[in-house]
């Protein structure tokens, strides 16, 4: 009978140490424990991190993938692919997915269009909250003079308008780079657009989180300790900041990929003959109408990755949450 305290359970044979029952007569459970009970619950968010997984494999083993399918390379073109008429020929079982007009093949293509996909997707995202959790922690902390300069600084970038900034820069750099090559052209000059973009978002989060923790009685107990600002900061305060910060990154993971796949689509993202989700749209929507496959395949690739990393998102967040019932 449960008397409303822990109680004391022996360890399980084989294993050291004790569990303890709480009021309800339930096993205590770490954070960790709790979050991944909650989210294996959670039926889509568990098929969207296998579908993301089952993304990255193809990404990373992709000239694999390709040779194991039998198709050509993702730059190989073939003339004879196409009718009389110049038009491209539809899914067959040597082109599955169809080719293009140049005669590539269009399987190939969006097997390689997942790797630029989650490269601008992971790495962006990841600069930017490293940026952003830094900026906005010490913002957060010092307040005062920092914490003004910091956010104004926020406030200018996040007054620019993105797209056009981004087709001015891509279009700037994408032939020699920009200052003096640390910017190159393609991926690298993507990937900067998306770091420089969306670091105050982050930042102003954990602005406002810090600001909240700073002020509770832990922080106080440590500052009496004689614990360095440092050591506050790296060791009471960010281990604290982790779900919101993953949460906030998994959404930021898919709003990336479509801003790659749309300023490839306007032509000033990743160059031909690399293959890109985005470009391969805007190559097929002259010849929709002869030649569909050309967008549904990438369309639909680009649709089902943004959807899974979303859903995701969500169900990160839900498991996150220390008011979810357990």
């Amino acid at each position: 009978m449960s008397t409303g305290v822990a109680e004391l359970l022996p360890p399980p044979s084989g294993g050291g140490g004790l569990e303890f029952l709480d009021a309800g007569g339930d096993v205590a459970r770490s954070p960790l424990q709790l979050f991944w009970r909650r989210f294996r619950q959670d039926r889509v968010a568990l098929a969207s991190l296998a579908f993301i997984v089952f993304l990255i494999v193809i990404a990373l083993a992709a000239p694999l993938v390709v040779g194991i399918l039998g198709l050509p390379g993702p730059n190989v073109q073939n003339l004879n692919l196409t009718d009389a008429f110049g038009s491209p020929l539809g899914p067959s079982l040597a082109h599955p997915f169809g080719v293009d007009p140049l005669g590539e093949d269009v399987m190939s293509r969006v097997i390689y269009g997942t790797r630029v996909s989650l490269e601008v997707g992971i790495i962006g995202t990841l600069i930017s909250t490293v940026i952003g959790v830094t900026v906005g922690t010490l913002a957060g902390f010092y307040r005062g003079a920092i914490d003004m300069v910091l956010s104004r600084t926020m406030d200018v970038v996040l007054s620019l308008p993105l797209l056009l900034f981004g087709l001015g820069l891509a279009a700037a750099c994408s032939v020699r780079g920009c200052l003096k090559g640390l910017i190159e052209p393609g991926l690298g000059t993507i990937i900067f657009i998306i770091a420089f973009a969306n670091w105050p978002y982050v930042a102003r989060i954990v602005r406002g989180l810090v600001l909240s923790l700073r002020e509770r009685e832990f922080i106080e107990a440590a500052r009496a300790l004689g614990a360095s600002d440092a050591r506050i900061m790296f060791r009471e305060i960010l281990p604290n900041l982790t779900a919101p910060i993953i949460v906030y990154a998994s959404l930021l993971v898919p709003m990336n990929i479509l801003f790659e796949a749309g300023l490839s689509y306007l032509g000033v993202g990743v160059r031909p003959p690399t293959a890109s989700w985005g470009q391969m749209l805007a190559a097929a929507t002259p010849i929709f109408n002869t030649a569909w496959w050309y967008m549904v395949f990438p369309g639909a690739a680009l649709l089902l990755t943004v959807l899974a990393f979303n859903l995701l998102g969500d169900g990160l967040q839900d498991a996150l949450n220390p008011r979810t019932a357990r």
